[in-house]
């Protein structure tokens, strides 16, 4: 299988890492800026006999060379500043991704294709418009990242193991996330048997903030360990067919009553990409919610930059 990675920065780059150490594929890793994915693939080659773990890695600025691939990630763009919002990302990101978007639609138009760029809601949104691909082979990393620093919020409040929760986060990557505390358990214990609805409301409203709180304490760059975890499980659940659910930022066509939107939801992952958007049962406030995400989604797809479709 051969696994093309756009962008070789802090994200693309560990995410090749991780890609290559569990086996995945091949791996290509592509960037703009001269020697960048050369040297970063050059590097991961020389970890090979220390890691023993042998892999193939190149590093180009050759699009060309994303050819024949069967599965691409997308981590170009620039990263958050501190005190900016994703969606004070939309514009810039939204021209880089276009540019990026030509290049796999006329090299690469086969393969299943992974947004990682931020704000990933919106630029899921731009990339299907501008590639043409179906929903199912084109999707946003999503949810998967916010749930898993929902469950480590509360593995710390609780000293439990982090393995031992499972956790449902839907909604948009940012402000609009619904970490979703009626469908998080502990060993198959609802979470209100733990914790009371104060302490509750309290790690959700800092696993939104969670972002936010890496970003200013960087000062220069954004997270990268989690997000490139993130992205190696979806690519993992893909390249081996796992038919796993997690969560991706999925085109909806009426699921939760919504259309012509990208949200982070549950889907099942396998060799065809998204196999099967699932539908969480959601009480009133919550669906409320998740609509109040979904039009503020639509109010700022208004302001994209146009995609050439």
């Amino acid at each position: 299988m051969k696994i093309s990675i756009i962008g070789a920065g802090n994200v693309g780059s560990l995410s090749a890492l991780r890609i290559a150490q569990e086996g995945s594929g091949d791996i290509v890793l592509v960037d703009i800026i001269k020697g960048l994915a050369e040297g970063k693939a050059l590097d991961l080659q020389d970890a090979r006999q220390i890691l023993k773990c042998h892999y193939n890695i190149e590093g180009t600025e050759d699009f060309n060379k994303i050819s024949k691939s069967d599965i691409i990630v997308v981590t170009a763009g620039i990263t958050r500043k501190p005190g900016m919002t994703r969606e004070e990302l939309v514009n810039k990101n939204a021209v880089i991704l276009k540019e990026v978007c030509a290049k796999i639609k006329e090299k690469a138009c086969d393969a299943i294709v992974i947004i990682v760029t931020n704000p990933v809601d919106l630029m899921t949104y731009v990339a299907l418009k501008a590639t043409g691909l179906p929903p199912e082979r084109l999707f946003g990393m999503g949810n998967s990242l916010d749930a898993s620093r929902f469950a480590n919020l509360i593995s710390g409040e609780l000293n439990i193991p982090v393995t031992d929760i499972e956790v449902n986060v839907i909604g948009s990557h940012g402000q609009g996330m619904l970490p979703l505390a009626s469908h998080t358990s502990i060993k198959g214990v609802k979470l209100d048997k733990f914790l009371d609805e104060k302490k509750i409301e309290a790690l959700v409203n800092r696993t939104v903030e969670r972002g936010a709180e890496i970003v200013s304490l960087l000062g220069t760059a954004s997270a990268s360990f989690a997000p490139s975890a993130a992205i190696a499980q979806i690519v993992r659940a893909i390249a081996k067919d796992e038919k796993r659910i997690l969560g991706v930022c999925a085109y909806l066509n009426g699921e939760y009553g919504l259309k012509d939107i990208c949200l982070g939801v549950n889907c099942r992952l396998g060799k065809g990409g998204i196999e099967q958007i699932v539908e969480l049962q959601l009480s009133e406030k919550q669906k409320q919610k998740l609509h109040h995400s979904a039009e503020r989604l639509r109010q700022l797809i208004k302001q994209l930059p146009k995609t050439g479709t």
